[in-house]
């Protein structure tokens, strides 16, 4: 017997990281998976993004681990393609459970000088974060009041407890998730929907390892090292470690998920290695 047994989730940013993991996992808990995430690059976004390939490779895990999956590309800005995939999600399975409200971005990390680029900047990343995921509820919210409630999981971040220097856009959007999700959480309440925030500090995920943030937090270091690195991501947190795992996320998603938590609703739940009081 599974955690999940006879639920259905609904996870978008799943092409790889957080969201794969947390899809993988829900998978072996026994639920059905449905899946989407934009799989090609987004403007000025500083770090490869998922590939179609990517995506193919998180349905082949969802498999193996035990799980049926709906996988589209999509866009979390585009209410009309997420509405379409959670439509034929629900016709597949007959349900909907679990939101998991994972998908993000940030923008270039080093300063920007042109104002205009600024905004330009500033909205792509509010857009995605914010807008995204206020699409995503709205898209999904009718299926599971349709279902008898369930719950909506937000991935905001250590920088939505606290204002981090990450980029025009991404703590203020990352705020602007908490707003989203009390606000959710009082409305969809008599629906016995449950909606809540987790909070991560830096993840070992393909969005934080890479060349674009390495030289962001190493300044001054041409090359920085593997050492230079994490030395440099541990300042962030109080516990004396660069980074958490995916693992560590889905940890607090699989319990928010499931009916372990079924009277929690409208908490931030950080898991942020002590960031947040640092």
């Amino acid at each position: 017997m599974g955690k999940l047994d006879g639920k259905v989730a609904f996870i978008t940013g799943a092409a790889r990281g957080q969201g794969r993991n947390h899809a993988i996992r829900m998978a072996e808990e026994g639920a059905d998976i449905i899946v989407v995430d934009i799989c090609k690059q987004i403007d000025n976004v500083p770090y490869a993004m998922p590939s179609a390939a990517d995506l193919s490779d998180t349905v082949h895990a969802i498999e193996r681990a035990g799980g049926r999956v709906v996988a589209r590309e999509a866009d979390v800005r585009d209410v009309a393609e997420l509405v379409s995939v959670v439509d034929e999600g629900v016709r597949r399975f007959g349900r909907l459970d679990i939101v998991s409200v994972n998908a993000g971005v940030f923008g270039p990390l080093e300063d920007v000088p042109d104002i205009a680029a600024r905004v330009a900047n500033f909205r792509m990343v509010v857009d995605v974060n914010l807008t995204g995921a206020f699409c995503t509820v709205e898209a999904s919210r009718q299926a599971l009041i349709d279902s008898g409630g369930g719950s909506i999981i937000v991935t905001s971040s250590l920088a939505g407890i606290r204002p981090l220097s990450a980029g025009g856009g991404y703590s203020e959007s990352k705020h602007g998730v908490v707003g989203l999700m009390r606000s959710y959480a009082q409305q969809l309440a008599p629906f016995s929907i449950r909606v809540n925030s987790v909070h991560p500090t830096n993840v070992n995920t393909p969005m934080i390892m890479n060349d674009a943030v390495s030289r962001a937090f190493c300044p001054g270091i041409d090359d920085p090292s593997e050492d230079d690195v994490k030395r440099s991501l541990s300042f962030l947190n109080m516990l004396p470690v660069p980074f958490v795992e995916c693992d560590d996320i889905t940890n607090a998603v699989m319990w928010l998920a499931s009916d372990e938590s079924r009277y929690v609703t409208g908490v931030t739940l950080p898991v942020d290695a002590g960031g947040a009081l640092k």
